[in-house]
């Protein structure tokens, strides 16, 4: 276990969140790596918005990664359905002056226990895209492994690139 395992707790998000949220989230190198409903420019109102959104989820699926009694981060869940119902998706973002700490790593290891608790699921899957090493570490040292690439699936900013999708049973 990393020294972070402490200081990292992922909650409900709050309101008193949005200005925090707004900072980490308002940044090109992490809109770079998410899939493009997240705003961009990312503002205090957008951030608004998803806390009210988040706040009708029953149960909760997304969370604010919060460092050092600071919010870094979000991540989230996806429950599939119909004849996925076994599978949830998951998905992060830290704030870049946080990167390089531990705090994905550990995030993503408290988002499984929860799952775990919380649904009835035997597979966790994410999709990376092909040049963000990061995160594919991320999950590799949560247990996750590649199951396949999608060669050419994704288009970011004009460019079409691969998507990693990454697997851990239960």
């Amino acid at each position: 276990m990393n020294d972070t395992a402490t200081k990292v707790i992922i909650r409900p998000w709050r309101r008193d969140d949005a200005q925090q949220l707004a900072s980490v989230a308002n940044n090109r190198s992490i809109w770079n790596q998410v899939r493009d409903r997240l705003p961009s420019p990312y503002t205090v109102m957008d951030a608004l918005q998803w806390i009210n959104h988040c706040a009708t989820q029953q149960p909760a699926v997304n969370f604010a990664i919060v460092y050092n009694d600071k919010v870094v981060g979000s991540i989230g869940c996806v429950p599939k359905e119909d004849v996925y119902r076994k599978t949830v998706e998951i998905g992060y973002f830290i704030g870049e002056p946080y990167w390089n700490r531990g705090i994905a790593t550990e995030a993503v290891e408290l988002l499984l226990a929860y799952v775990q608790r919380q649904f009835s699921v035997i597979r966790v899957y994410a999709e990376v895209f092909e040049n963000n090493k990061a995160s594919m570490q991320v999950l590799r040292n949560n247990g996750f492994y590649l199951e396949g690439i999608r060669r050419k699936a994704v288009i970011k900013n004009n460019v079409i690139m691969d998507d990693y999708v990454w697997v851990k049973l239960l």
